[in-house]
């Protein structure tokens, strides 16, 4: 038996909801890269983008566990000479919550072209609504076929 390889043909994507409120950020973030990078599927493939769409809604109701709604901050550099900025969580939700799961769910992609490009299926709203209501997650019931030996009957 030969070992699956997935080929760029045959990667079907979906698209999933996911409803952020009063879910913990570093669980909802796991949940959405694994979605993203489609290892719930089982032709996941490391060298390949298989993984789905994913939509989050309601980012601004995210919470964090213990005090870190004070302390942690989110840290980045211009690159000239003190040029170094920090923003701690608290205002940074009320600035622009979806940066919040957008950086958590970042730092549990791959570190790469591969990871870049799952991050373009991933999309986060503040708010309960989205721009794009009609594009509802269609799910395909597959038929389950059982598969019968003829040797047998």
């Amino acid at each position: 038996m030969k070992t699956y390889s997935a080929k760029a043909s045959e990667i079907r994507r979906e698209r999933h909801v996911i409803d952020a409120e009063d879910k913990i950020l570093g669980r909802l973030a796991t949940e959405v890269a694994r979605l993203l990078m489609g290892k719930h599927k089982p032709m996941f493939s490391r060298n390949l983008d298989v993984g789905d769409f994913v939509v989050v809604i309601n980012a601004a109701k995210v919470r964090v566990t213990g005090n870190k709604a004070k302390q942690k901050f989110y840290y980045r550099h211009s690159g000239y000479p003190g040029g170094f900025k920090s923003i701690s969580y608290e205002k940074l939700m009320q600035t622009k919550p979806t940066r919040v799961v957008e950086h958590a769910v970042k730092g549990m992609l791959p570190h790469n072209r591969l990871g870049a490009s799952m991050m373009k299926k991933l999309k986060v709203y503040a708010g309960a609504s989205q721009p794009r209501p009609a594009q509802a997650q269609a799910k395909a019931e597959a038929e389950v076929k059982a598969v019968t030996n003829p040797e047998r009957e």
